[in-house]
């Protein structure tokens, strides 16, 4: 049976306080500087100054022969023409106009098509951003100004309204060969019809922007989060490629079931660019659902399963519901992108004990390069977000003092190495902010290395609760709360309140048909945390609102919260 490490800090545990007594100072950390830096040997990085991360991604040799396949339909695209398509793509693009600078959004849902455009697109040298395919005009709008897109693509249906923005806009069915009447799409079959082999291909340097992706960042608004193509770069080798060297089989024989968007960073960094380096098969859900999930992967033997904690726990639900005779093929499940808590993760593990459970760490403005765990015979350590990536270094400070904290210590987490970001678009003041003069990432996260040097990231340090002095974090209080049989999901946050400040408030989903109570909820907590941890109020609720990536999105609590008072 599987030994669980605690992933949060005890219920009396605050600011800068040690988790558990440090032991003799480890190799890997600098009690005079406060850096930690990685277990892992350091890697090389390519040094020439122009390349760029699609040619990057295609020098590397490998006897892969489906590269995506549309879960659905089972159309595929081999790897012996996916280059090819991607030339094509990138020569299309140059004959309708579009030049090295130049910004094209790309507003789609995952496809085999979206890999292609996105290569295709920084083949060229311009630059790719991406938005959620469900985000409002007002969303794809601001975006589209801040950016200066000049050309766009998204699903035909959105067209017409796109194209009132006042640039091109391709439509992109959802077959990558034909539309829903047998008929050839005509704007995405023409650019990967196009001759691959132009002559005006431009010189890229690393250092030139890739992709503006959008973030919240530590604080406030989202913002265009610039990486570069060196960015990419070292998010492919320090990430993708490394964590394949750690194990023995082939990465040409791993299956990828790619349900995690393709327009946030973990997605992206994974399905649209590093496996495609491996020669893995990417086998792409154009949206979720259960059953449909369930057929991929034993219909095409899939072996890995990249998630994020809401598509941990329908996996869990359908499995002990009956389908893990269907998921035999499962080596390995990993979440990201959002906190996990206790409960998920002892419930899968109970129930596939046989696939391999890891969890990793990255942000939008660190090229989704952070921490990743790994699984030996030895060690199971599964609610850790794992150890550094090669050429990282982290610190954990304290968030008053920015004083650096030894291991077993919990402060804000900083990170630096290849993989951080170039700054944030056209906001110089928020890059200041985030990024320091010694080029450390201020991640917001709060967080704490144990003796071994694994990562626990505890929740946001913008969303920490201070309630008469004392500083509460809701992700501590969650995994409280859905420790409770009753109780499916939870989220907490922070209500005004003129005597103490703030008080933590819970949004509960129960258990359908159960009785449970706001006195209920109440009680139970109060009998595990100390007393200002206790929850105030309850409200139930039939969902927990979250990002595409499995975040809560504690906003809509507030704005759900401010419509009650």
């Amino acid at each position: 049976m599987a030994t669980f490490m605690k992933p949060h800090l005890n219920s009396h545990a605050t600011e800068g306080e040690v988790v558990k007594n440090p032991s003799k100072t480890p190799f890997w950390y600098c009690a005079e500087t406060g850096v930690y830096n990685s277990k892992h040997p350091f890697l090389k990085l390519p040094e020439d100054p122009f390349l760029d991360v699609v040619s990057f991604i295609f020098s590397h040799k490998h006897g892969g022969f489906s590269a995506l396949v549309d879960s659905i339909s089972g159309i595929s695209i081999p790897y012996s023409e996916l280059y090819s398509m991607v030339k094509s793509m990138a020569s299309s693009l140059h004959q309708r106009g579009v030049s090295q600078g130049d910004v094209v959004l790309i507003l789609l849902p995952n496809s085999i098509c979206f890999p292609v455009i996105l290569l295709g697109v920084l083949s060229l040298g311009a630059i790719a951003t991406t938005m959620n395919p469900f985000s409002s005009w007002l969303e794809i709008k601001k975006q589209a100004l801040d950016c200066g897109v000049i050309l766009a693509f998204t699903t035909d249906d959105k067209v017409d309204k796109l194209a009132a923005l006042g640039f091109p806009v391709i439509g992109v069915s959802e077959s990558l060969v034909s539309n829903s009447n047998g008929s050839q799409s005509s704007g995405f079959h023409e650019l990967i019809s196009c001759d691959p082999n132009w002559d005006s291909r431009p010189k890229i340097s690393q250092q030139d922007t890739a992709a503006i992706l959008y973030s919240s960042g530590t604080t406030g608004t989202g913002k265009g989060v610039v990486l570069t193509h060196a960015n990419f770069i070292a998010m492919v080798q320090l990430f993708v490629r490394f964590e394949a060297s750690q194990y023995e089989y082939l990465s040409t024989e791993n299956v990828y079931l790619a349900v995690v968007p393709m327009f946030h960073v973990y997605g992206l960094s994974l399905f649209v660019m590093g496996l495609l380096s491996l020669g893995s098969t990417v086998v792409v859900m154009g949206k979720f659902d259960a059953d449909e999930m369930v057929k991929a992967i034993e219909r095409y033997g899939v072996t890995h399963f990249p998630t994020v904690p809401p598509l941990l726990m329908a996996l869990t639900r359908r499995a002990k519901d009956g389908a893990s005779s269907s998921m035999k093929s499962l080596k390995q499940v990993s979440c990201g992108a959002a906190p996990l808590n206790t409960k998920s993760i002892e419930e899968f593990v109970r129930t596939l004990p046989d696939v391999d459970f890891i969890q990793g760490y990255g942000m939008t403005e660190s090229t989704a390069i952070g921490t990743r765990g790994y699984s030996t015979e030895k060690l199971r350590n599964y609610s850790s977000v794992g150890l550094l990536a090669p050429n990282m270094q982290a610190k954990v400070v304290d968030w008053i003092t920015g004083s650096p904290l030894p291991p077993n210590c919990m402060g804000e987490l900083w990170l630096c190495g290849p993989g951080v970001m170039k700054g944030y678009l056209n906001n110089s003041e928020a890059t200041k902010y985030t990024i320091d003069g010694n080029g450390w990432l201020h991640t917001g996260d709060i967080a704490y290395f144990d003796e071994e040097g694994y990562l626990y990231v505890i929740d946001r340090l913008k969303e920490i609760i201070k309630y008469k002095g004392f500083q509460i974090a809701p992700a501590d209080l969650e995994a409280v709360l859905v420790s409770h049989p009753d109780i499916v999901d939870a989220a907490v946050t922070g209500a005004r309140d003129e005597e103490a400040g703030e008080i933590p408030v819970a949004f509960v989903v129960k258990r359908d048909g159960c009785a449970l109570s706001q006195t209920d909820v109440i009680d139970f907590v109060c009998k595990q945390v100390a007393p200002y941890k206790k929850i105030r109020r309850v409200y139930f609720k039939a969902s927990i609102p979250r990002s595409a990536a499995g975040k809560i999105l504690r906003k809509e609590l507030r704005n759900l919260l401010t419509s009650k008072l």
